[in-house]
């Protein structure tokens, strides 16, 4: 039976050589992204930002928000940015970045501790048949892919086709990957019915999407149906589900009891808690972006 730890935990990411969180402050952070620095909107840093006075936050590019707080705004561009994006590397894994219209770079660096976690979950394995439900520009799915088949599922054609070209900038186009334009959902109850098991899932809900046909998505309502799907994907044997939700009101301890009626049949241990970002240099702070909850069994 899977036991649900209930102090949180916490999966901070130190930065590295393509990314870097350089300060935070006054609803906003600082950030670079390989060669450029931006300011993207962070109502988590209430604090004040750490640099000292006279030094200034030199962005090549701000997003401004809209009035709306679900959505919409602009990226200012004072110098000019490739329209192409610029390569970024995570360890083996190199993929683009550009400014977004949703406000992010095209890839989630607060996800490297958990690319990391996945990778543990699996060590010594390279038959590993794994799952990546909305996995955006697929820097997860090249993670995963150097321990066995991943398959690799987004809403988005754009998303897709960006994986694609991040695989291609890798050298791993020959991974054994699985490229899939379909609603996560659906594509999750077939597996289901097809008697699919996965050793590992990973899956990065949005607080409200639209499918390939228009299919909606809201997380509070959708969310226990798809993770039970999920559950009938996974056996003894397999090693982690990780669940990561961003930008809702909600603790991640619902999550982690959600998770721990659904694997109530399995062995191993269910968690949650938050994943942050430590800001560079000495005394940095860590800045909170996500909360999540996971399963892992080492049996």
């Amino acid at each position: 039976m899977a036991e649900l730890r209930t102090d949180p935990v916490l999966m901070a990411g130190e930065g590295w050589d393509g990314y870097r969180l350089l300060d935070s402050g006054h609803g906003r952070k600082y950030e670079r992204f390989g060669s450029y620095e931006f300011v993207r909107p962070e109502p988590q840093a209430m604090w004040t930002p750490r640099w000292e006075v006279g030094q200034k936050w030199e962005a090549d590019s701000e997003f401004v928000p809209g009035s709306d707080e679900d959505g919409g705004g602009r990226w200012t561009d004072a110098r000019g940015l490739p329209d192409e994006g610029w390569p970024v590397a995570w360890n083996e894994v190199i993929f683009t970045a550009r400014p977004t219209p949703f406000r992010h770079l095209a890839f989630f660096p607060d996800m490297a501790p958990v690319w990391e976690w996945m990778r543990a979950q699996l060590a010594g394995r390279e038959d590993a048949e794994t799952l990546n439900l909305f996995g955006y520009t697929g820097v997860g799915s090249l993670a995963l892919s150097r321990h066995g088949h991943v398959t690799h599922v987004d809403a988005s054609k754009k998303s897709v086709a960006q994986a694609r070209t991040n695989a291609m900038l890798s050298g791993m186009e020959d991974r054994p990957i699985r490229w899939l334009v379909d609603d996560a959902a659906k594509f999750t109850a077939r597996e289901v019915r097809r008697e699919r098991r996965y050793d590992g899932i990973i899956l990065d809900p949005p607080k409200f999407g639209r499918g390939p046909k228009n299919e909606t998505w809201r997380l509070e309502e959708n969310l226990p149906g798809l993770l039970a799907d999920c559950r009938k994907l996974l056996d003894a044997d397999s090693r982690f589900l990780f669940l990561t939700v961003y930008a809702v009101r909600m603790s991640s301890l619902a999550l982690g009891g959600l998770l721990a009626e659904l694997f109530t049949g399995l062995p191993g241990i269910v968690e949650h808690g938050d994943l942050a970002v430590r800001e560079e240099g000495e005394g940095g702070r860590l800045l909170p972006t996500a909360i999540f909850a996971r399963w892992s069994n080492s049996s």
